[in-house]
């Protein structure tokens, strides 16, 4: 197998687990963004696949979003009608993902992030940051990227003031993203043994 088809693979392999981890979502009910575990599929791509391949497989998933599948995170409103006035927690099935272009979507600022955050994450890794003490604060820093960009977005896109924006767009996640940050780092020693793996495949 050559180096270009072994890349492919990891390429769009990161790809499609972000998809599921977008399928992965909390419902809140004051706002059109929920929580989901897309924070920890890109922290997890940049980490594992570095600044190049971690950047590709975002704009993979972002380009599936726009033009071939419905794999963005489902609203809050989405799921609600999947599952019902009662339902919170959605997990993957029945798949209730949004197909839209970047730029009328609320969210859209978010999945800009995730494809500046593999960057910077990745380079970090490329310099050793992914196997010391660094690699939380590494992960920390990405996440802070993806909301430079998501929140900026949701608030022109919503027409919404600075304290609606982190209403509906950040003090939310923080906790979650805690959690997402912590659990991509105890992920990342079965990433890159995965990733070695396909690389190495003959």
């Amino acid at each position: 197998m050559g180096i270009y088809a072994r890349d492919a693979i990891l390429i769009l392999g990161f790809a499609i687990l972000m998809s599921l981890c977008a399928q992965i979502a909390i419902r809140i009910p004051y706002t059109v963004v929920p929580i989901t575990g897309q924070t920890f599929g890109v922290l997890l791509a940049g980490a594992a696949l570095g600044s190049r391949r971690g950047v590709l497989s975002m704009l993979v998933y972002a380009a599936i979003g726009m033009f071939l599948l419905p794999v963005f995170a489902p609203s809050s409103g989405a799921i609600n009608e999947s599952l019902g006035e009662s339902g919170v927690f959605h997990f993957i099935l029945p798949w209730s993902g949004n197909s839209d272009f970047l730029w009328s979507m609320p969210s859209g600022g978010y999945i800009v992030g995730f494809i500046v955050a593999a960057y910077l994450i990745g380079k970090l890794s490329e310099r050793g940051w992914d196997r010391k003490v660094n690699i939380l604060l590494g992960l920390l820093l990405g996440n802070i990227v993806i909301y430079a960009f998501g929140l900026p977005w949701l608030a022109i896109n919503l027409d919404i003031g600075l304290a609606k924006t982190l209403e509906w767009g950040l003090w939310p996640f923080i906790a979650g993203d805690a959690v997402k940050l912590v659990a991509a780092s105890l992920a990342l020693p079965g990433a890159w043994a995965l990733v070695d793996r396909i690389k190495n495949r003959k």
